[in-house]
């Protein structure tokens, strides 16, 4: 049984990558898909982001990487999933990741989706925060994994190599 992994990872945090190892451990095959959502301006380039999570996960068996846009049923249809992983933080996301589990499954029936809960030391990290947190030059060593650290350090201290742009 295959499981995508969709999100925007923008950047990928230590909280997606315990999922990505977990969901390794319980699936044979785990697609973790970029998703390309046009409302949104990431901080890196697509390419940068797919870069991130090959490096994160190159010791993994089973990972594939990916992208898409549209809707993640038809990308998990496509793609050979029979399940979508989701994670969960707090309360306030099950709210809202319901909402579109049932929304998945009038559109995909046969396309289940699982909610997995982040490890509770995980638990406060967003891509948005790490974000912050590097923009004001703090320390995002234990948020990220150290490839996507020294991107977020290149693109908010501007220590990137020369000709080197992100977002």
């Amino acid at each position: 049984m295959r499981a995508l992994y969709p999100g925007s990872f923008d950047p990928l945090t230590l909280g997606h990558l315990d999922l990505i190892e977990r969901a390794a451990g319980l699936f044979d095959g785990v697609v973790v898909a970029v998703l390309m959502n046009p409302s949104k301006q990431p901080a890196f380039p697509l390419e940068r982001r797919l870069e991130q999570i090959r490096l994160a996960t190159e010791g993994m068996a089973g990972i594939e990487v990916g992208h898409f846009d549209g809707l993640t049923v038809t990308y998990a249809q496509t793609c050979g999933a029979q399940v979508i992983l989701r994670g969960l933080r707090a309360m306030s996301d099950f709210e809202f990741e319901l909402q579109i589990a049932h929304t998945n499954r009038t559109l995909a029936p046969r396309v289940e989706t699982l909610f997995m809960a982040t490890a509770a030391h995980h638990s406060f990290l967003s891509s948005s925060v790490v974000k912050e947190v590097a923009r004001f030059g703090g320390d995002v060593g234990h948020m990220v994994p150290p490839g996507v650290a020294i991107d977020l350090e290149r693109l908010f201290n501007r220590q990137a190599a020369p000709g080197t742009r992100y977002g």
